[in-house]
């Protein structure tokens, strides 16, 4: 028997077995780990899931203190005594006090895990509220995540002690603070609006600003804003509006009753049109042709002649006029008055003058923070009057218009004015004269059957007048 050693080709065989012995045993380390690292981030994400499952108050011991209110408990169920605070009230004053307020999350600038600041809104007004994570304060960083995680423009109710700044807050109307102690939302936005409330308050001159700066704002056209007028509301410029309106109306009531006028309330539904020269808007009550009133001119003039001799009313107008112009109205409301003349219509000149003053020097003193806020946004030049009306004739107000005409020369007595103002030439009413207001009077030449003679010319002049802006 022979005791030679195996072929060559079998030992070559043996090495090659051992090599994809080694290969798969270094293949299966690498992809252990990478098993292992897929099995660590699957159970990582497990427990994530897990503590989100969880019940809050089961671990956080200040869930009470935030989350979202159930319909039902504010559904008029119990009262509870509490006393709320406006956010506009809020001022050195109120430091160290706890509050409790309600208003539109505005904005939110989350710091860190620990800290964020919340903006609240209350009709013109706003206030910083700031959450700090700590136990003697009752926040945890739940409720820090919490508030963060609101959606803009959601009603939230929060509860806190006042303090003040160590700087002077910008972002904010009210220059205090409110150390949250208690934040929960009543009633949560849609995460994604359909306006944008910075957006809607942009005035040109920041489009003008962002466009040389090379960026691209979002302009709200005026659809939008009607078809999401609800939103377009809450901006600043519109609630300011909306409240000197309001303080016009209320002005214009209460100077014309401390004049002995009497508030009326005439028909807007009638069976014919109320006054030639404009369109109605027609439409049919119970079978018979009926319209909207164009105008309370018929009804004032009844009064009148029922003995009332002064009356006033706010009410709508329709006009059914076709007009191309952006800025015409079919429908408005309507500040009519309507008086006795005993021997010249001057004595209605006065009533407007003194009610014009009277409602520009009420907006000038109370309606500063109004006026401002529309400012900002449709920039406008502030309104200049006399406390005694300019009264000027036609010819007066032609001869304004011609160069090189000396006031002295032609200005009547009746303007009370300073004598030797010169100079006219390019220059207008408001800038001679401070004011914005003027009472043109005494018209062109006329036909007799609308004309009369006065104690100033002999000439057939058409005697009325105008109020003019």
């Amino acid at each position: 028997m022979s005791s030679e050693p195996p072929p060559a080709a079998s030992s070559a065989t043996g090495a090659e077995e051992l090599s994809a012995d080694l290969s798969a045993a270094t293949l299966s380390k690498k992809q252990q780990k990478k098993d292992a690292r897929k099995a660590e981030k699957a159970e990582k994400a497990a427990q994530r899931q897990q503590q989100q499952q969880q019940p809050v108050d089961a671990e956080d011991p200040f869930a009470a203190n935030y989350g979202d209110v159930p319909v039902e408990e504010i559904q008029s169920k119990v009262i509870s005594g509490r006393s709320w605070t406006q956010i506009g009230d809020l001022d050195d004053s109120a430091a160290g006090r706890s509050v409790l307020i309600r208003g539109a999350a505005q904005a939110f600038r989350p710091v860190s895990k620990k800290m964020a600041f919340v903006v609240l809104r209350q009709r013109m007004s706003t206030v910083q509220c700031v959450l700090v994570a700590s136990a003697d304060a009752g926040v945890s960083t739940q409720m820090v995540r919490f508030a963060t995680a609101l959606s803009k423009e959601s009603i939230v109710d929060v509860e806190g002690v006042v303090s003040l700044p160590k700087e002077p807050l910008k972002a904010t109307t009210q220059q205090v603070e409110i150390q949250v102690r208690k934040i929960y939302c009543i009633n949560r936005a849609i995460p994604t609006l359909p306006i944008n409330l910075e957006d809607a308050a942009r005035s040109e001159a920041d489009f003008e600003k962002a466009e040389l700066a090379g960026e691209k704002l979002v302009r709200v056209g005026q659809d939008t804003r009607l078809n999401y007028r609800a939103i377009d509301l809450r901006t600043p410029s519109n609630q300011a509006v909306f409240r000197i309106q309001c303080q016009v109306e209320n002005k214009f009531r209460e100077f014309l009753l401390s004049k002995d006028f009497v508030g009326i309330h005439t028909p807007k539904l009638i069976s014919g049109s109320s006054e030639g020269g404009a369109a109605v808007f027609k439409l049919l009550y119970n079978g018979q042709p009926a319209c909207l009133a164009q105008s309370p001119q018929l009804y004032k003039q009844m009064a009148i002649c029922g003995g009332f001799e002064r009356v006033f009313e706010v009410g709508p107008v329709f006009r059914a006029e076709n007009s191309n112009t952006h800025r015409h109205l079919c429908e408005f409301v309507g500040l009519d008055a309507e008086m006795e003349i005993k021997e010249h219509y001057f004595e209605v000149c006065d009533i407007i003058d003194g009610l014009f003053v009277s409602i520009f020097k009420h907006l000038t003193e109370n309606c500063k923070k109004e006026l401002e806020t529309i400012n900002r946004q449709y920039p406008f030049e502030p309104l200049k009057y006399l406390d005694k009306t300019l009264k000027l004739t036609y010819e007066e107000g032609i001869q304004m218009l011609k160069p090189e005409q000396k006031l002295s020369l032609w200005v009547t007595s009746i303007l009370k004015l300073r004598k030797n103002l010169v100079g006219l030439s390019g220059k207008s009413i408001t800038q001679i004269f401070s004011s914005c207001i003027d009472i043109l009077w005494l018209y062109v030449r006329s036909t007799p059957c609308l004309a009369m003679t006065t104690q100033l010319t002999p000439t057939l002049l058409m005697s009325s007048f105008e109020v003019r802006r």
